[in-house]
């Protein structure tokens, strides 16, 4: 996977997009706009994109033979390098469709690990995405073997350089019996090495005890980290690209009212966001699981707002927030062009606030729903206390 990044970045690899939807399913519009974007941010130059509709999912291919023959023409047509699936493929189908197409496959969750290893830079988003890509590889390490043999040989030097990853240092079954192991061992070092962060985290979370705290959330380049920036006067990197955050930073905020509450951005979610990135960046996602309240950033500029809404709720669930009191946010009114778009989105969720962290517009009346919802956790109560009522104080000595 580390050539496979070498290779995006350095020469530019053109890719071919596919994205294969059941007519049963009817299909996001927007499937092939996010992934062309996902694409770019790997460093890829994108020269065709495919929607197929297939009846049934292929066992061996996904697609069928004739779909797939189709794709290894416009593979030779455009002088493609690598061909990316927004679909999530096997490693027995990603072996059939190599040896068709003749070019590197991906699919969509090896496309998003490799994203996340270029935005990493701290130790444990390294880890993370370290243990996130390990997980996925070691199902599909015979697939790497066997397409040294079958693309290399039938593809010429084009599809040998694009083949990257553990498992190329020749072929034979003992040395992919050795990698398997190296694996299993790596995997478990990097499991023990962020254990010992979440022990860190823990600790740290605990000593926050008493602090409201707020956690923003939402689908990746929704702008959470430019409201943490408006908020906190932080200056946390801001950039107009998919995952530019992958750790968590966290600021002391003062919203209306005067009380002093800490607010933290987390990784942005995704559509069909691997799950072993969700396992594995289980600490980050810490500030979210124990937040009293949750910010959710949504860019209602986007045009697929509603399912990107659905995605951060799917994930949400996944890690155990999907309960946690929420309060939504429309971000980036500004950009929003289409007439009624708001209005619709509003009629849909009319608790949302609307405003826009890049012009300030609406920031005075989220501080004060934040602050109302601050205020509305508190609980007083009146008790009669006596020396006897030992329950009593020992409730306010623990809790008050």
């Amino acid at each position: 996977m580390e050539e496979l990044r070498q290779t995006l970045r350095v020469r530019k690899e053109r890719a071919i997009l596919v994205a294969a939807v059941l007519h049963s399913r009817g299909g996001d519009r927007d499937n092939l706009a996010e992934l062309t974007a996902l694409a770019e941010s790997a460093g890829a130059v994108v020269v065709d994109r495919l929607q197929q509709r297939i009846r049934t999912i292929h066992p061996a291919r996904y697609i069928g033979k004739g779909k797939a023959d189709q794709l290894a023409g416009r593979v030779r047509r455009f002088k493609a390098d690598v061909v990316i699936f927004d679909n999530d493929l096997s490693p027995a189908q990603i072996r059939e469709l190599e040896k068709i197409v003749e070019v590197k496959v991906l699919d969509r969750s090896e496309l998003i690990l490799d994203i996340f290893a270029t935005r990493a830079k701290t130790k444990q988003a390294k880890l993370q995405v370290e243990l996130a890509q390990l997980e996925y590889t070691y199902p599909r390490l015979a697939r790497m073997w066997s397409h040294l043999d079958s693309v290399a040989g039938a593809g010429g030097a084009t599809a040998a350089g694009a083949v990257g990853g553990i498992g190329t240092r020749g072929p034979g079954e003992q040395q992919l019996e050795i990698d398997r192991r190296l694996v299993n061992k790596r995997i478990t070092e990097l499991k023990r090495q962020l254990g010992s962060i979440d022990k860190r985290k823990i600790r740290e979370i605990d000593r926050r005890k008493g602090t409201f705290k707020i956690c923003l959330v939402g689908y990746t380049n929704a702008g959470k980290s430019t409201l943490l920036n408006t908020l906190t006067d932080a200056a946390v990197l801001v950039e107009d690209r998919l995952f530019a955050t992958l750790d968590t930073r966290t600021k002391k905020w003062t919203p209306a009212g005067g009380v002093e509450v800490l607010l933290s951005d987390t990784v942005g979610f995704v559509k069909k966001l691997p799950h072993q990135l969700v396992a594995s960046f289980k600490a980050t996602l810490e500030e979210a699981i124990n937040a009293d309240l949750l910010l959710h950033i949504i860019d209602v500029s986007n045009t697929e707002v509603t399912r990107q809404i659905e995605s951060v709720k799917e994930v949400l669930a996944e890690i155990g927030c999907g309960e946690k009191p929420t309060l939504d946010v429309f971000n980036k009114v500004d950009a929003v062009i289409k007439v009624g778009r708001l209005e619709m989105l509003q009629t849909l969720f009319p608790e949302a606030l609307c405003l826009s962290a890049k012009t300030g517009f609406g920031l005075e009346q989220l501080c004060e729903a934040v602050s109302a919802r601050y205020k509305g956790g508190e609980l007083l109560l009146r008790v009669a206390s006596s020396q006897s009522n030992g329950r009593v104080q020992s409730f306010l000595r623990a809790y008050g």
